[in-house]
């Protein structure tokens, strides 16, 4: 379908439980299932761009390769995960993992790649996945109606890197609560059930599911360690009322 324009979605599973990487990678990380699953991923990923050039297509196509959530070892299947991790964070510098209203739950890896249109760096541009759509449709001059995407805002620019702007807020939804972006600030929802349920117990992640508030300048507090809800009263009634129409199933 090289000649005529096209969109390809793919899913892979390759990460997600159970693990179940192809014999070529079995052992091949040294991390067990986990690891080779993610050896995996790459090369699959890899085979993908290949085809591009191959076709001869490659910089007429804009490849974004991302995920749903953060990371999780132990999540349900016994595959080592936890054992072989070795010296690997998959989480980083950021706090908690999968469920979690800390950034490694909600901040994901994401890559936009399309040869000689971008040009390589990190950007601190504040987006969400939601923003594809009304991004893409911008590049392609194409018109949205009134009630389509109504959740989607244009950032074609902090996609293709060309702007360190994006969003001034945004909503991130986790496990037992949300949180509010705006700008290097987070605020954190209390969570106001009593206990967690017990599928969540053995995860071995911190969820950020506190009785009380929280507040975070994540411009210099990545792991979110510090939090400044106390001292900034004003700022946190602030966030809260934007996050007042929101409702929410606390445990699902």
């Amino acid at each position: 379908h090289k000649d005529q324009p096209f969109f390809l979605f793919h899913s892979m599973h390759d990460i997600h439980v159970p693990r179940l990487p192809h014999k070529r990678f079995q052992g091949k990380s040294g991390m067990g299932p986990r690891g080779d699953a993610i050896v995996q991923l790459d090369w699959m990923t890899g085979q993908i761009v290949k085809e591009l050039e191959k076709q001869g297509i490659a910089e007429n196509t804009i490849v974004i390769f991302t995920s749903d959530n953060g990371p999780v070892l132990d999540d349900g299947y016994d595959d080592n995960a936890v054992e072989m991790l070795g010296n690997h964070k998959p989480s980083g510098p950021f706090r908690g993992g999968k469920y979690s209203a800390y950034e490694a739950g909600t901040r994901v890896p994401t890559i936009v790649y399309w040869p000689k249109h971008i040009q390589p760096k990190v950007s601190d541009a504040l987006t969400t996945q939601i923003d594809i759509y009304a991004s893409m449709a911008e590049l392609l001059r194409l018109d949205l109606m009134e009630d389509e995407a109504i959740d989607s805002i244009p950032q074609l620019d902090a996609w293709l890197g060309r702007t360190e702007s994006g969003r001034e807020f945004l909503v991130k939804e986790s496990v037992g609560t949300i949180s509010l972006r705006h700008g290097e600030w987070k605020y954190i929802r209390p969570f106001l059930d009593d206990t967690l349920p017990d599928w969540l117990k053995n995860k071995d992640i911190e969820v950020g599911l506190q009785k009380s508030e929280q507040l975070y300048k994540l411009t210099n507090d990545i792991a979110e360690q510090n939090n400044l809800a106390n001292s900034h009263s004003d700022r946190v009634n602030n966030m809260k009322q934007k996050l007042e129409p929101v409702s929410y199933t606390h445990l699902r």
